[in-house]
């Protein structure tokens, strides 16, 4: 490389310093809230940028390069005048830790009340209040409207438009399911193959205008396979009234494989291929909140911990949601 480096991304730096200090890069990933994959990429961008190798790796231990070292005091003081200028703008600090977050976990009983309880020990300042949106659509647009803070749920089923207001992280490849009325034929089965849906109507929330993310990834999962999407039904609120609807109706439910029960139906995983649901942490594109870096965190530390961001090798997940998943982990 010729010439200096010019317009180093702090970003890039604080990958560096992060793994520099930490000599570990998934202790660096977990603390910095991103993929192991991610920070890599980084890094290896900033030793592509500079023209040098900063780490020495092997399969045992991550060292520093003589050029590493150099570097480490330079970007030291770099990301303290970064940070300097940042509080110094901020919007956030106390006023913001003051402020109760609002949180979309979507329908009670689902894994996103996890990271929440999780998030709610990490910052134990922060009042993070719990929602339920039902439905990343509808929460997209409380979000806009400064009655929501963060949500969870399918950010590529948003409309470019409304993605453009929005910042997500990556969460969970959630395994989906299919929820069977009690006596369906298909319960007995530990595990449901898509094929064996075929000529079922399957329900998937259409004519829920909070939901189209949702319907929109059943119609794509069910194309070609001869598997219809249930007409609309009325909209049940809790778990008495799905249930009651569910009963009437008789048709199967899509859903994931963390879904509640229900009385008087049964949930079983789908199978050859397993389809994914892919949810994203999703906030207003500029907040500034500890709540939400508390949020991320969590997130980030319950995927590393339980392998959410880990696709199965037999899985389906639509091209256009697998490429956003991937390029922000």
């Amino acid at each position: 490389m010729t010439g200096e480096p010019r317009d180093v991304d702090p970003r890039l730096l604080r990958a560096f310093l992060v793994v520099a200090e930490e000599l570990h890069f998934t202790r660096a990933a977990a603390r910095l809230y991103v993929a192991q994959q991610a920070l890599s990429r980084d890094v290896r961008r900033l030793e592509r940028e500079l023209g040098i190798g900063l780490f020495a790796r092997s399969t045992r231990q991550v060292t520093l390069t003589v050029e590493g070292e150099r570097l480490l005091p330079y970007a030291r003081r770099v990301l303290a005048a970064h940070d300097e200028l940042a509080a110094a703008f901020a919007r956030g600090g106390a006023a913001a830790a003051a402020r109760p977050l609002l949180v979309d976990l979507n329908t009670p009983g689902l894994i996103f009340g996890r990271i929440l309880d999780r998030a709610r020990q990490l910052a134990p300042q922060c009042e993070l209040m719990a929602r339920y949106e039902s439905g990343l659509t509808g929460a997209a647009a409380e979000i806009a409207a400064g009655r929501l803070h963060a949500s969870f749920g399918r950010y590529a089923g948003l409309s470019v438009a409304v993605r453009a207001g929005l910042e997500q992280q990556p969460v969970r490849y959630e395994p989906m399911a299919v929820l069977l009325p009690t006596g369906h034929p298909l319960a007995e089965l530990d595990e449901v193959p898509l094929a064996r849906l075929a000529g079922e109507r399957v329900y998937a929330g259409a004519g829920n205008d909070r939901t189209p993310e949702w319907t929109d990834l059943a119609s794509r999962l069910f194309e070609g396979r001869g598997i219809e999407v249930a007409p609309p039904a009325p909209l049940a609120v809790g778990p008495e009234e799905f249930a009651r609807i569910m009963a009437k109706h008789r048709n199967p439910v899509l859903a994931v494989v963390g879904f509640p029960e229900l009385p008087g139906a049964v949930l079983r995983p789908l199978v050859d291929p397993v389809p994914l649901s892919p949810v994203s942490l999703v906030w207003r594109r500029g907040l500034r909140h500890p709540g939400i870096d508390a949020l991320r965190g969590a997130a980030a530390e319950l995927a590393a911990a339980e392998g959410w961001l880990t696709r199965p090798v037999d899985a389906w997940i639509p091209a256009m949601d697998a490429l956003i998943m991937m390029t922000q982990q």
